[in-house]
């Protein structure tokens, strides 16, 4: 609605803007909408169909009626967010003395308050926050260990095959071992009988994992990334560097708000930028040509999806300690890949915010400049008066610079704002962490995570019920 020198163009008047805004904000409307349909009705009532798919063959319809009904309480979950969001007091102590934070009541005083709107805004940072909650777990981890898993390879198939046969070798003799001192009919004891299981148990998963390797050594997948190995060293170092960059963005965005935010009960708000960051530079520079923002945008939001599956495959899907589903090609289980699907959705919506945290002048502004006058003096009198172009901030006049639809939307709530600022020094935490851990590891097993000894996910002779 703006010339690139701060004026409006002609047909943006009052009444056109106000339209576009509403028009924006119901796209919101019907987008977040969908996305609660997913988390609280559709994704449940498929996971739940598979379970009593799984424990009872009988007719569908009594498996319909079943996930209903375990569909009903997350249905009563998502009633009850919209009910506190609806009602939830907005109003908090004032700071003395803090223009900043009154600058943000009267931008969250313009975007209206609506009962419909504030409920629909709860619910969907509460999500954020789970999404934020798998972001630190996963996502930080991944941007880690993804770049140095593809700098670092993976070991020989054949090299690892050998050495699985040697293991195998000498558990069957310790098993002869065993088995030779019952041969004159002589009871084994307590502690040779749990020995015995447990060989047997470890020679099971061994001659498991000789079949997957020689499965994968003749493969022709395998021989075509050792000829594309180059490349991924190259994706490899690229994507560390991105990590890094992002990395290096966040701390001083949150540095920033450390600083210079008007504090704890405004949910470290901060209109405006006082330590700049490359993102925060680079997008509303972007802006300008259409589309380079949009294609910067996609990709960022591309690579916390690859990151964040990466991290998700190594690590298995958890539920505080308890491992509840591994993620393995071709032999994930339904139920697994719908968990799946729900943390990356929530880790998606995350990224809204983190977006913000990472270029928060143009989440809040953009590329929006308006005009300020500038006075010349010569020989200490004022001689003329010109306009000049400014980028918008927090001290624009409010009929000046037009506040994002998505700003306002995910910042109403000041509890929900300081709950994301922690969670980022968090996922910093994590993320350093993560990539000491993946530093000091060797390389991965060509086979990591397919056969494990502790696997409580399915075998593969179970896998063909699913398969077939």
């Amino acid at each position: 609605m703006k010339n690139q020198n701060g004026t409006f163009k002609v047909w943006a008047d009052a009444n056109v803007s106000r339209q576009i805004e509403d028009t924006v904000l119901y796209g919101y409307y019907t987008l977040y909408s969908i996305i609660l349909f997913c988390v609280f009705l559709w994704i449940p009532f498929v996971y739940f169909y598979y379970e009593e798919k799984e424990e009872d063959d009988g007719n569908t319809c009594s498996q319909v009626k079943t996930a209903l009904k375990y569909t009903l309480g997350f249905i009563t979950v998502c009633a009850v967010l919209l009910l506190i969001g609806a009602f939830v007091p907005l109003d908090i102590p004032n700071k003395k003395n803090s223009t900043e934070w009154e600058k943000v009541k009267l931008l969250f005083e313009e975007f209206g308050s609506s009962h419909g709107l504030t409920a629909l805004s709860f619910s969907i940072s509460s999500l954020t926050v789970i999404g934020m909650l798998a972001a630190i777990t996963y996502t930080a981890y991944g941007m880690s260990a993804l770049p140095l898993n593809l700098i670092k390879g993976t070991t020989s198939a054949s090299y690892e095959r050998l050495e699985n046969t040697e293991d195998i070798e000498e558990v069957e003799q310790h098993l002869l071992r065993i088995k030779s001192k019952c041969r004159d009919g002589r009871p084994l004891s307590s502690r040779d009988r749990r020995t015995l299981q447990q060989l047997e148990e470890r020679l099971r998963t061994l001659r498991r994992r000789e079949r997957h390797l020689e499965s994968i050594e003749k493969s022709w997948w395998t021989k075509a990334c050792e000829a594309i190995r180059p490349l991924k060293i190259v994706w490899g170092v690229f994507f560390i560097i991105v990590a890094l960059l992002f990395t290096v963005s966040l701390f001083l965005s949150n540095l920033d708000k450390a600083l210079h935010s008007a504090g704890f009960d405004s949910g470290f708000i901060i209109l405006g930028t006082n330590l700049t960051n490359p993102l925060n530079m680079l997008l509303p520079v972007l802006q300008r040509v259409f589309p380079l923002d949009y294609i910067l945008i996609t990709t960022i939001v591309m690579y916390f999806i690859f990151t964040s599956m990466a991290g998700i495959r190594n690590m298995g899907i958890w539920f505080f300690w308890t491992r509840l589903y591994k993620i393995r090609r071709g032999k994930t289980r339904p139920q697994a890949l719908l968990f799946l699907c729900m943390i990356l959705l929530l880790i998606v919506l995350h990224t809204s915010y983190m977006i913000y945290s990472l270029a928060p002048q143009y989440v809040m502004y953009g590329s929006q400049k308006y005009l300020v006058q500038s006075n010349k003096t010569i020989d200490g009198q004022p001689r003329n008066v010109t306009l000049v172009s400014k980028d918008c901030d927090a001290d624009a006049p409010e009929d000046q610079c037009i506040v994002t639809r998505t700003y306002l939307f995910l910042h109403k709530f000041w509890f929900f704002s300081a709950a994301y600022y922690f969670g980022n020094w968090a996922f910093i935490a994590v993320f350093l962490i993560g990539l000491i851990v993946s530093c000091c590891k060797g390389k991965k097993s060509v086979i990591e995570g397919e056969v494990d000894d502790d696997d409580s996910d399915m075998s593969d002779d179970e896998l063909s019920v699913y398969y077939h």
